[in-house]
């Protein structure tokens, strides 16, 4: 059904033939009482699933106590907040500037190395062939896929991109010494659900370090706990040197953060946001933090993914997968020649699952970590089902 005032909605995605009403955990409804198992959680933001009791709780709590204070003022639910992941992330003596979105956070990881280079004579930050970095005009520019910056062009040409995984050409791209920065989604979410090898990521933190540039890291879509750590480079027991985070962290509110060490955080003026960090965004943070905490849910996003890979590669039917591959909750399934990743998701949809693509060729799940093995089983079977009715 068509919605009254949908067509004043400007066509920036092209959205799926379903209008969605209600949630509980990793089920919604659509506005004709039908139910679907979601692995889309609102693109892997939805860390806790849908209308999480604690997180409701907290969102009513903080939405009865204060308004908007803009950041003129402190508030408890923002200091708190900073002071958690400050608790919670490797870096030294970190500082936390709250947003409103990815694109955001990764606009100020951009601004930030900037300030940091320009004095120095670095201007250059090098990002990866393929890589994502949201929609906003830098981050844009810092995006490694050509067809999203063509139409905007010319936009900054700060950046300079080499191939992922490359060890050879991110040595070339750093020779020149002009580099203020690299920076990379340790796992390339909407480039396919790419995970970079772990020893290269490590051989980029010794590089940086050799040549005197930061690493910065977009842990956006696979960060705060999306991939089994609170940041996805630990994997490779890696410390970066500048984090950006959103997504998961907000639970499903509007959430962003760039995290960074004390010597490297903007001072008064060179940096703002009217939203970012409000009392109720920052309370249902905390929520989605505590949650994960107290619930064990880092071990159950790991295995679960585990678990969700297995499955795929054991169940899909023969020819319709080039490749499984993921971390924790992140998942990317490459489909076969001849198959496109859109049909199977709406293949999906017919049989009550909800998933996304990244890119024309990779179906991907992004579900709530609350995510059970029942749950698991469930998508396996719509997904197999639907590749197989595809392939067909």
């Amino acid at each position: 059904m068509t919605l009254p005032g949908e067509a004043s909605v400007m066509t920036t995605y092209a959205r799926y033939p379903v209008t969605l009403v209600r949630g509980e955990g990793l089920r919604v409804w659509d506005d004709e009482g039908r139910t679907y198992l979601d692995m889309v959680g609102g693109l892997g933001a939805l860390s806790l699933g849908h209308c999480h009791p604690d997180f409701v709780r907290a969102v009513d709590r903080a939405a009865r106590t204060i308004g908007l204070t803009s950041n003129l003022f402190a508030t408890p639910p923002q200091a708190k907040l900073a002071a958690t992941l400050a608790g919670l992330l490797p870096l030294e003596d970190p500082r936390v500037f709250f947003c409103n979105s990815g694109a955001e956070a990764n606009e100020g990881v951009i601004k930030l190395v900037r300030k940091w280079g320009l004095p120095r004579g670095r201007h250059v930050i090098i990002t990866l062939e393929g890589s994502f970095h949201g929609r906003t005009m830098a981050a844009l520019a810092a995006t490694g896929q050509p067809p999203k910056r063509e139409p905007f062009e010319p936009i900054h040409d700060w950046f300079r991109y080499v191939p992922p995984g490359d060890v050879e050409a991110l040595k070339g791209a750093l020779e020149p010494g002009d580099a203020a920065a690299v920076f990379l989604e340790p796992v390339m979410g909407e480039g396919g659900v790419i995970p970079l090898d772990l020893g290269y990521l490590r051989e980029v933190r010794a590089l940086c370090d050799e040549h005197g540039a930061l690493f910065a890291v977009d842990e956006v879509q696979a960060g705060t706990g999306r991939c089994g750590h609170w940041l996805s480079i630990s994997s490779a027991d890696v410390v970066p040197d500048v984090v950006a985070l959103a997504k998961a962290l907000g639970g499903g509110l509007p959430m962003g953060a760039l995290v960074a060490p004390a010597p490297l955080s903007f001072a008064p003026g060179e940096h703002a946001s009217t939203f970012g960090g409000g009392p109720v965004p920052s309370a249902a943070a905390l929520a989605v933090l505590d949650t994960i905490e107290r619930d064990g849910l880092l071990a159950n996003v790991a295995a679960m993914g585990e678990l969700l890979r297995a499955e795929v590669a054991r169940l899909a039917p023969a020819g319709t997968l080039v490749e499984v591959r993921g971390r924790g909750l992140l998942n990317g399934f490459q489909v076969a020649p001849g198959i496109a990743a859109h049909d199977v998701v709406m293949a999906m949809l017919s049989r009550g699952a909800l998933a996304s693509t990244a890119g024309p060729d990779t179906v991907r799940f992004t579900p709530p970590y609350t995510i059970t093995a029942a749950e698991v089983d469930e998508a396996v079977k719509a997904l197999s089902d639907a590749l197989g009715e595809v392939a067909s």
